[in-house]
């Protein structure tokens, strides 16, 4: 059985999302793994720098200090280090001031393994094929990509996701994407009082929304968005399942297939969830993006 940590959220992460191993990972591309251990020994003392999910990591770890009493948010370091050259890994984290204390050292090794077995919520990592046997596994996951997005100021934690394939199911998207638009309408107006299955994120939303209840409306430093390319008539079913699945989300944007990235810089995003390839290079130049490889696009894709 999984790990039981009550009621936490459970974030798993790995060193490269965590932390800027370029030059580490440079070094295991050109020399292979053994001088990549070796590599990482020799540089344990140096401290790395931030990586693309560090900001929201060091956001989510602040949640247990305004909540004071037993921390409600648990971040896990998940591994392809070895225990001997993630020393260094190990190193950064507290050098950083970050309340990391439980990790998987694979050796080589994927480990992705170890995501549910920790009974996390989700998982942020560079590794594509990590992320695709998370998403097999039944834990919400995506791919950091790369970006230069600096830093948002202040404690608030804003959390944008797509709709199909993401939040949903893939299944009207399927339609979309055999039949065409009017097709896609008609079955959701057909549909609009049946509720959507989940996607794989919906188990996450629903973790957020737990932690979202431990504070008041106006003190709550975590804020939820949906973005989707659906507009009205498809805005209805969306509308409908949320209600049905009891999950609040506190901003909506339909936007009839337009680019996404401005809309995600004006509502402030610290990271956005989509499965699809475009939404997520439109996005990337604003806020911290995860691919997340679901669905009928990505079985294109592959």
């Amino acid at each position: 059985m999984p790990v039981n940590f009550g009621d936490k959220l459970v974030i798993a992460i790995s060193s490269r999302a965590l932390f800027n191993l370029d030059q580490s990972h440079k070094v295991y591309q050109e020399h292979g793994l053994d001088a990549y251990f070796k590599y990482q020994v020799e540089h344990e003392d140096e401290i790395l720098e931030p990586g693309e999910a560090f900001p929201l990591v060091k956001k989510l770890l602040s949640i247990n200090e305004n909540l004071g009493g037993e921390p409600r948010v648990e971040v896990i370091l998940l591994s392809r280090n070895s225990a001997d050259s993630g020393l260094r890994v190990f190193n950064s984290i507290q050098q950083h001031q970050l309340n990391i204390t439980r990790a998987a050292f694979c050796g080589g090794e994927s480990p992705y393994r170890y995501v549910a077995a920790f009974g996390c919520h989700l998982f942020l990592s560079n590794n594509a094929e990590d992320v695709r046997n998370a998403l097999r596994s039944g834990v919400a996951a995506a791919t950091l990509m790369a970006s230069n997005v600096k830093e948002k100021p202040g404690d608030e934690i804003r959390f944008a996701f797509d709709g199909d394939a993401v939040l949903f199911s893939d299944a009207s998207e399927r339609i979309y994407k055999k039949d065409g638009l009017d097709a896609f309408t008609k079955n959701e107006k057909v549909s609009a009082r049946q509720p959507m299955d989940g996607g794989p994120f919906k188990n996450f939303l629903y973790a957020l929304q737990a932690l979202q209840a431990e504070f008041s409306e106006k003190a709550c430093p975590i804020r939820t968005a949906l973005v989707t390319a659906r507009s009205a008539p498809a805005h209805e079913r969306v509308i409908r399942t949320l209600r049905a699945w009891d999950i609040r989300i506190d901003e909506s944007l339909f936007l009839g297939g337009l680019e996404k990235g401005q809309f995600l810089k004006s509502y402030g995003a610290d990271v956005f969830f989509d499965d699809q390839q475009k939404h997520c290079d439109s996005a990337k130049s604003h806020v911290a993006t995860g691919h997340v490889p679901h669905g009928i696009a990505n079985e294109e894709n592959s």
